[in-house]
């Protein structure tokens, strides 16, 4: 028997990512397995939840062929991507692939919902938009185009709450997930029965929401045979896995704001009270009596992925082979280094599978503006960084007007691992950036969620002294900021200035 750990499992959209921790937040065993995202239709982006289940009994094997001890489990904690819809039968059967977070199909029945009851009563009592990407619109879609589907489906659960349901048998839904679901009221804490009848909600898909460190159930013989671990390890309702992130880089106090830098971009502000913006994602953070009003941008760390797949690396790690996808991008980030601000008149915009805030905009396309003969490289790189940044700015400008104070940037991803990148990102948002740990931030804060969950930390406070650590700080520089001003303002003209050709382009792509 050696020492506790606790073992954080996300959810990613790319991957399931799995990490043991001991109670002081050093990570000792960790895994990742990929899966596939199925784009059957335009618009549509699917996974099957039967592959994350796969992916986590391999992860979890892996944990132990290295030395991790089932033993010494002392509870899990999951995360999960936003706005899954799972439907289940009574027997815990996946009955259909869950549309993920960038799924758009259901964008007709938001617009017939909206014109029925209007955005202002939607948003009035969600505080979020009705955009097809979340889970009751979802719903809605397979309500009016697939009614047997719902009929016989027995719950329909987000991505972290079907992991915790195949481990424990339990049917749940946390609170941070709640806000995927429009008819429910984040002001209250409850869903608003008015809305969930005038829309048609079937009442046995509204799980009541449990706190995210909530103890929830206890890993049962059949999930222990299949995973390894132990029959009766407890499990945590766990949450969000931005959330998760931010609590995993120490965000716990109003002000505080994670900056996403995972393969979607963004930031998530910490509130001590529900500030909504119709253009923002407003939901409640892991951490109890704190909210999160978040942006999400399509492309951010996928962004620079996708061009060193597709547009080339740097052409010192294009001649070496072997070269590790963490050595491509320390070269790309070297060329971005020898670039200028501004990217010699290059401006890219990160709509690379739609946009999500603040434009909504499932049709919008990215796009590099401004090329030239003299064009380099190292200009398509810094400008794909500089791009990321001002989406990030664009997301802020926006919460401010809520009334949202922002006082740091706590960088999350493999993103972060740049620094360059991040430096761009302070300089163009004018905000301090501190990295803490960031690469195991969400597996940590899942597994945060179970320490606090059984007790081994008194609260929030004490474990984010004694698990997070800034690894280092970066200051913006007032004279890029006033520099990238002109840039960033022509960033904020192009996307309405190219709207109408953006829509046109994406009925032709859907037409062949």
């Amino acid at each position: 028997m050696g020492q506790n750990v606790f073992i954080g499992i996300d959810i990613g959209t790319s991957a399931a990512k799995l990490a043991a921790f001991d109670e002081a937040g050093q990570m000792r065993f960790c895994d990742q397995q990929p899966y596939a995202i199925h784009h059957p239709h335009t618009g549509w982006a699917e996974q099957d939840p039967e592959d994350w289940w796969r992916a986590i009994c391999a992860g979890l094997q892996s944990l132990w062929a290295q030395g991790c001890d089932p033993a010494d489990v002392a509870a899990i904690g999951v995360d999960g991507q936003s706005w899954s819809a799972i439907p289940i039968d009574k027997d815990g059967q996946v009955l259909a692939r869950t549309p993920i977070w960038m799924d758009t199909r259901a964008q007709a029945t938001c617009d017939d919902w909206i014109e029925r009851l209007g955005e202002e009563r939607l948003f009035a009592v969600g505080g979020n938009p009705f955009s097809p990407t979340y889970t009751l619109p979802k719903l809605l879609h397979w309500m009016d185009t697939q009614p047997d589907l719902v009929a016989r489906a027995d719950a329909l659960l987000q991505s972290n709450a079907f992991v915790v349901q195949r481990l424990t048998g339990a049917l749940t839904m946390d609170l941070s997930q709640a806000y995927g679901w429009q008819n429910f009221d984040l002001t209250r804490m409850r869903y608003d029965e008015a809305l969930t009848k005038e829309l048609g909600v079937p009442e046995r898909f509204l799980l009541e929401p449990v706190a995210c460190d909530a103890v929830v159930g206890r890993v049962h013989a059949r999930a222990a045979a299949s995973t390894g671990l132990l029959e009766g390890t407890p499990v945590v309702a766990g949450g969000l896995d931005a959330a998760c992130g931010t609590l995993g880089v120490g965000v716990i106090e109003s002000g505080q704001t994670q900056e996403q830098g995972g393969q979607a971009g963004g930031m998530s502000i910490c509130l001590d009270r529900p500030l909504p913006h119709p253009q923002l994602i407003l939901g409640a953070h892991v951490v109890p009596e704190r909210w999160l009003l978040q942006g999400g941008t399509v492309g951010g760390g996928a962004s620079l992925q996708w061009f060193a797949k597709t547009l080339g690396a740097a052409r010192e790690a294009s001649d070496d082979l072997t070269r590790t996808a963490p050595d491509i991008f320390e070269c790309l980030s070297r060329e971005a280094e020898s670039a200028p601000l501004g990217a010699n008149g290059v401006v890219y915009l990160p709509y690379m599978a739609g946009e999500r805030t603040p434009i909504w905009d499932p049709q919008a396309s990215g796009a590099y503006v401004g090329l030239g003969f003299g064009t380099t490289h190292a200009d398509f790189v810094r400008a794909t960084m500089e791009g990321v940044a001002y989406a990030l700015r664009h997301n802020i400008e926006t919460a401010l007007t809520t009334g949202a104070t922002l006082t740091e940037l706590r960088a999350t991803g493999g993103s972060a691992n740049s620094r360059i990148w991040t430096q761009i990102k302070a300089d163009v948002t004018g905000l301090p950036m501190l990295v803490p740990a960031s690469d195991t931030a969400t597996t940590c804060g899942a597994a945060m969620l179970a320490m606090v969950g059984v007790g081994c930390h008194r609260d929030y406070r004490e474990a984010v002294e004694r698990i997070v650590t800034v690894r280092r700080s970066q200051a913006p520089d007032p004279n890029a900021t006033a520099a990238y001003l002109p840039w960033y303002d022509v960033y904020k003209s192009l996307y309405p200035a190219n709207r109408a050709a953006m829509h046109r382009l994406y009925a032709l792509r859907s037409e062949t």
